[in-house]
């Protein structure tokens, strides 16, 4: 016997490896998703009778091939896709005299959903649903829309790589080279969602935390020796330490300066460091990495007075230098804040205002409030506390925001 939550562990596991064979055996993703789908919905049937089978993931597979043949039958289109057959049957066939390279098949999946000729929210969109599989309400949950919209979303997806034959085949080392930025940023990119939602209700959304943590470990057992792929694993791992401690019982963020250090998790911080200390070793550094640096100091810090705010300030001169960037400049003024008084950071934050290019951004309006609330320039701080909400999306930061602005009113 074995229950739901059975199922669940084994599809966490199995299903990017059953995606991945499908889609090389099949060439087509839309059926390798509906019958890796149908396998499962039969494996929680069975498995709840029968018990768990010895090779879950040989049992998936068959089931799912079955699957597949059975949903090419039913097709209006039966003639032209009896191809498809043959091709499941000689797939069938090799399978029971060689054992498949995963790890290709997984990276190819990877990459497929990563490919160019797709819009940077597809390519999210897709790796959450083929790779980490996420329902469709998941991810539309994720996006802010209803699940009919991803539905479609996600439907217009699979039917473009249909049309414009984009390959899920084993990747030769240019493709890899090309496409490897693109999945890194898919996966910095839904760990960004997680770590801090634009529009969600919540500051935090832990699933999506979950799946960027797990895609990265998954992109580095893939592509072990690239430094940038550690170097984002890294920084994933180390800033999803502080998880625990980013909001209050209320919900409400809790600023590093506040947030209980001992709660931090020191498991995901020494894989950080591990992860961090084997991309330098590799002696060819990039944004991920100096990112993750970042984060080290912070996770390793006795507390935030005795942070190392001139190596922060450094590694965003590193950062600036190689690609300007406003977010960074304003991190970095934030860094001088510390380091230099928030006289110093407010200088640095004014050459940026000038730009205009973070007059939408919450965190650049609240950042100068905070400076000037320390210099009891209340007046002023207050105006930029209404700038920050004026712009603030989401309801747990907008709530921070208020916070604050009643207690520099208070003053």
């Amino acid at each position: 016997m074995i229950d739901r939550s059975g199922v669940a562990e084994v599809f966490a596991t199995e299903w990017p490896r059953l995606v991945a064979t499908l889609v090389r055996d099949l060439g087509d993703i839309g059926l390798a998703e509906d019958a890796a789908q149908d396998a499962f919905m039969a494996a929680a049937q069975h498995w709840a009778a029968d018990g768990l089978p010895d090779r879950p993931g040989a049992w998936l597979l068959t089931t799912a091939r079955r699957k597949a043949i059975d949903q090419i039958r039913r097709s209006e289109r039966f003639d032209e896709r009896l191809p498809q057959l043959l091709m499941i049957a000689d797939a069938a066939d090799r399978a029971s005299h060689t054992v498949p390279d995963l790890v290709d098949e997984q990276l190819a999946l990877l990459l497929g959903c990563c490919h160019p000729a797709l819009a940077p929210d597809a390519q999210v969109a897709l790796t959450l649903r083929i790779v980490a599989g996420l329902s469709t309400a998941q991810i539309a949950r994720a996006f802010f829309v209803s699940e009919a919209t991803m539905t479609r979303r996600l439907t217009r997806s699979k039917t473009k790589i249909r049309a414009a034959n984009i390959p899920f085949s084993r990747s030769d080392v240019e493709t890899l080279r090309e496409r490897l930025p693109a999945v890194c940023a898919v996966i910095y990119s839904i760990f960004t969602e997680g770590h801090a939602s634009a529009g969600a209700p919540t500051l935090l959304r832990g699933d999506l935390c979950d799946e960027a943590v797990w895609l990265a470990e998954l992109l580095r057992t893939l592509v072990p020796h690239d430094p940038e792929v550690a170097g984002l694993y890294a920084l994933i791992v180390l800033i999803d330490a502080r998880r625990a401690t980013r909001v209050d019982v209320d919900g409400v963020p809790v600023l590093l300066a506040d947030q209980d250090r001992s709660r931090w998790n020191r498991e995901k911080i020494a894989l950080g460091l591990a992860a961090l200390a084997a991309a330098h070793a590799e002696r060819n550094a990039g944004p991920y990495q100096f990112q993750a640096a970042i984060a080290a100091i912070h996770a390793t810090a006795p507390s935030f007075e005795q942070t190392d705010w001139s190596a922060v300030v450094r590694l965003y001169d590193v950062m600036l230098a190689r690609r300007p960037s406003a977010v960074l400049a304003l991190n970095r003024a934030v860094a001088i804040g510390e380091r230099d008084g928030p006289e110093a950071g407010l200088a640095a934050l004014d050459a940026i205002e000038c730009s205009g290019e973070l007059d939408r951004y919450p965190y650049f309006h609240s950042a100068c409030a905070e400076l000037l609330a320390r210099l009891d320039r209340h007046d002023e701080s207050l105006t930029a506390f209404r700038r920050a909400l004026a712009v603030c999306t989401n309801d747990a930061e907008r709530l921070h925001l208020e916070r604050r602005a009643a207690t520099v009113s208070a003053r």
